[in-house]
C-alpha cells in the first residue's frame, strides 16, 4: 500500500504549475541585471512572479523582496531592532527577538506595543491563528499564506514573511513583504538587486516557481479546496476523540488553519509516535520541521501552559489538497492501533 503524506505544514509537494514554470525558466539564459534582450527576458520572469505573489498575497502597492527563505527574510526584517515576540514563534523569529509576550491556554498572544512586536498569523504546530493588531512591526505569515485568505494590504502588519515551499513552490525561495515607504538595511551587499535590499543575482528559476505556486494556491482558495480539507481534519479528530479518551487536542477551541491537528497522549513521546507512523506508512511530525529532530518538549505547547508529559507527547498531522478521506481513515486506524499498544505496554 502506498505511503501517505500528512506533513504539509513542513513542506507542500511541488505543484505542477510551479514545476512547469521552473522548467520554462531554465531556458531563459540572461542575467536579470543585464540590459540586453536576454537579460530583460530574465527580468520579466522575476517581475511576473513578483506580480503573481503580490496578487495572491493581497499586497497591492507593497514591495516584495525575494530572498532564499523566510528565515533569511526574518533576519533582514529583524536585525538591528529591539523586537519582542512570544515563545510560540518559529526559531527564525525567536532568534532575533525577546520571546516574552504572554500566551494563553488557547494559544492567543497578548500585545501592548505592536510597533515593536512580531506575531505570526498562524502557528505551524497547532494551526492557531492570531488577530494582527494595527501597526504590528512584523508578521510571520509563512504558514497561513496559501491555506487561508490573506490580504496583506488590509492587515495591520508593516512587514510580513512568506515562503514558496509552504504553498507548493520550490524550497529555497522566500520573501519579505514591506508596506510602501518602509525600508530595511541590506544584510547581503553587492550589486543592489531587489531594490537594494538583497544583493545577489536573483534565483530566476525558483522565483518563477514561487509565482506560479502562489497563483495556483489562490485559485485553490477560490475553489474551496481548503474547506474540504477542514472537513477531513474534523473527521480525523472525531475518530481519535471517540476512541482515544486520554488524548488531548491542543488549540482546537481556537480559530485554526483548516488543515492542522495537534494532539497529545500524555506519556507517549511524540518522536516515538512519528517513528511508529513512519513504519506504518504515514509521514507526520512531532512539531515544527526545523526542530523536530530535537527530542524535547514543544516550546509552543509549553507556552500555552501544558506540562511536560503533554508538551513532549504532541503529534502534528497536517493535511493538504491531495489528502483523501481514505488517507485519513487509514491513518486514524493505524494510529489508534499504536495507541492501544502503547497503553497495553504501560499498564
Amino acid at each position: 500500500m502506498s505511503r501517505v503524506y500528512l506533513d504539509y505544514n513542513a513542506t507542500m509537494p511541488l505543484r505542477q504549475a510551479a514545476r512547469d514554470a521552473m522548467i520554462a525558466a531554465m531556458d531563459v539564459v540572461g542575467n536579470p541585471s543585464s540590459v540586453h534582450g536576454e537579460g530583460r527576458a530574465a527580468k520579466a520572469v522575476v517581475e511576473r512572479a513578483r506580480a503573481q505573489v503580490s496578487d495572491a498575497f493581497g499586497a497591492s502597492g507593497a514591495d516584495i523582496v525575494f530572498t532564499s527563505s523566510a528565515t533569511e527574510a526574518a533576519a533582514l526584517a529583524c536585525a538591528g531592532r529591539d523586537l519582542q515576540s512570544a515563545a510560540i514563534e518559529h526559531d527564525a523569529v525567536g532568534a532575533w527577538t525577546s520571546c516574552d509576550l504572554p500566551v494563553d491556554a488557547n494559544g492567543s498572544v497578548s500585545i501592548t506595543d505592536p510597533a515593536n512586536s512580531v506575531l505570526q498569523l498562524a502557528n505551524s504546530e497547532t494551526g492557531v491563528m492570531q488577530e494582527i493588531p494595527v501597526g504590528l512591526a512584523l508578521s510571520d505569515m509563512t504558514q497561513a499564506f496559501g491555506k487561508v485568505p490573506v490580504a496583506f494590504s488590509w492587515s495591520g502588519a508593516q512587514m510580513a514573511l512568506i515562503s514558496a515551499h509552504k504553498l507548493g513552490g520550490p524550497k529555497g525561495v522566500g520573501a519579505l513583504v514591506l508596506r510602501q515607504g518602509l525600508d530595511v538595511k541590506a544584510r547581503i551587499k553587492g550589486g543592489g538587486q531587489e531594490m537594494g535590499r538583497r544583493s545577489g543575482t536573483e534565483n530566476v528559476i525558483g522565483i518563477a516557481g514561487f509565482g506560479a505556486a502562489a497563483e495556483a494556491a489562490a485559485q485553490d482558495l477560490a475553489n474551496g479546496v481548503w474547506d474540504r480539507v477542514a472537513e477531513l481534519r474534523n473527521i480525523l479528530e472525531k475518530a481519535i476523540e471517540v476512541s482515544a479518551k486520554n488524548t488531548i487536542f491542543v488549540g482546537n477551541e481556537s480559530n485554526r488553519l483548516p488543515n492542522t491537528s495537534c494532539f497529545a497522549t500524555p506519556g507517549w513521546k511524540g518522536e516515538t509516535q512519528v517513528m511508529a507512523m513512519d513504519l506504518a506508512g504515514f509521514a507526520v511530525s512531532a512539531g515544527s520541521a526545523c526542530s523536530s529532530g530535537k527530542v524535547k518538549a514543544s516550546r509552543t505547547v509549553a507556552a500555552m501552559g501544558y506540562d511536560g508529559p503533554v508538551a513532549t507527547s504532541t503529534l502534528r498531522v497536517s493535511l493538504g489538497p491531495d489528502t483523501t478521506e481514505e488517507h485519513i481513515l487509514r491513518f486514524a486506524d493505524a494510529w489508534l492501533k499504536a495507541e492501544r499498544k502503547f497503553h497495553a505496554k504501560a499498564a
